[in-house]
């Protein structure tokens, strides 16, 4: 990415770099803040996927991040969350990356853990989607709030970019990230089995690359969680998968 540092330490992009958040230099004590958030998130994400000691830790993140980049970065555009200038490309990068998390877990990811652990452990009341239209549809509105937003916003919009922070926001401090977020986004779905936890930390690790290269637009993310969770649900409820 390229462009020049103003005198507010805003680093000012190229017109193709025009849809990605503004960078600020950033000190070491927010550093060391981001760094804390992020322990603070992973624990999080840790103690309640794994040990079960807390409640879920979606809607705790959604919050973190929410006040965090209210107070520490003057609103929830530095995180992507902002209006795209262009939606048609947003949802074509979206759409592309869903597709390549969903061929990605049929023709490489599944075969793979296959040989050795179980299948991936569906969510409790998935089996119940099938031939059921009003199930599905309150699946639906759950994947497209809780899923999509919520967790995107959590993962993606707020573990990776305080990760990034702590490696002074450079470029391989955002891939690092990318890295890190991920496998939390594995831990996230722990109730899955190895096999699920290995699929979801694929799937973060598609998502927070397409975070990336459209230039840290969350709407491509939150987009493209959608069209995966829709994807299969559409599936269940027709009976192509189980």
């Amino acid at each position: 990415m390229s462009g020049t540092v103003e005198a507010d330490g805003t680093t000012a992009s190229s017109a193709g770099d025009s849809d990605s958040p503004p960078k600020k230099a950033i000190t070491p004590a927010q550093r060391w803040i981001s760094l804390a958030e992020f322990v603070i998130g992973a624990a999080i994400v840790i103690a309640y996927n794994v040990y079960n000691v807390i409640s879920n830790e979606v809607p705790i993140l959604f919050v973190l991040a929410l006040i965090s980049f209210r107070v520490r970065d003057s609103g929830w555009g530095a995180m992507g969350l902002r209006w795209p200038i262009s939606w048609n490309k947003t949802v074509l990068i979206a759409l592309a990356a869903a597709a390549l998390r969903i061929v990605l877990a049929s023709v490489a990811v599944d075969p793979l853990t296959a040989h050795f652990w179980p299948p991936a452990k569906a969510p409790s009341g998935m089996n119940e989607i099938s031939g059921h239209i009003m199930v599905a549809l309150k699946w639906l509105a759950l994947v497209w709030t809780f899923a999509a937003f919520g967790e995107e916003i959590g993962y993606r919009g707020y573990l990776l970019n305080r990760a990034a922070d702590v490696g002074a926001r450079s470029k391989s401090a955002y891939w690092i990230a990318v890295i890190l977020s991920s496998v939390l986004f594995g831990y996230g779905h722990y109730y899955k089995g190895p096999a699920g936890m290995i699929d979801s930390g694929m799937a973060g690790l598609v998502l927070a690359s397409a975070y990336m290269l459209s230039g840290r637009n969350l709407w491509v993310t939150i987009l493209a969680h959608g069209f995966i969770d829709t994807f299969g649900i559409v599936a269940v409820f027709f009976g192509w998968a189980n």
